[in-house]
């Protein structure tokens, strides 16, 4: 048996039409968010969030130009990490900050219920599904690009 040629496996290389299956669920997700009303600059923030709490360079350097691109600011962008400390985000990013998290840490019962509580006062069932599904896709996307150590290119 030879030795690989590289140090890393992309999983979306090995497996394209397992990747083009995750894209096109992605793609769904992000669409039932915007039917429920949930702006593509609230989409982009979560999708920034999640990616700090797991520590992906690669989507984070992705979803940080989509944000700004969306009308994101860079002074929210900066406190993001800290946005319970803040006065920036309306009650309806915090319930979806606090949902996403719940979903992406998988906290002990009685936290994760407080989470889910403080986001059904201020988010429809609509919303709250779609920010449910936007935190499990961004947070499969970012397992993928974490396990294959894509890379961040300076050429963006």
């Amino acid at each position: 048996m030879s030795a690989p040629t590289t140090l890393h496996i992309f999983l979306d290389k090995q497996h394209p039409a397992v990747w083009r299956a995750l894209n096109g669920l992605g793609l769904k997700v992000r669409e039932a968010a915007e039917d429920a009303g949930i702006s593509r600059k609230t989409i982009e923030l979560l999708y920034v969030r999640t990616s700090q709490i797991n520590g992906c360079a690669y989507c984070l350097d992705m979803h940080v130009a989509d944000a700004v691109k969306a009308g994101e600011t860079p002074q929210r962008l900066a406190v993001l990490p800290a946005w319970r400390e803040t006065a920036l985000f309306t009650a309806k990013e915090r319930a979806a900050l606090a949902l996403t998290e719940s979903i992406t840490d998988i906290p002990d019962l009685p936290i994760r219920e407080h989470a889910e509580g403080y986001a059904r006062e201020h988010l429809s069932v609509e919303e709250f599904s779609a920010v449910s599904w936007l935190a499990i896709t961004i947070n499969a996307f970012n397992r993928v690009s974490i396990t294959s150590h894509h890379p961040v290119r300076r050429d963006r």
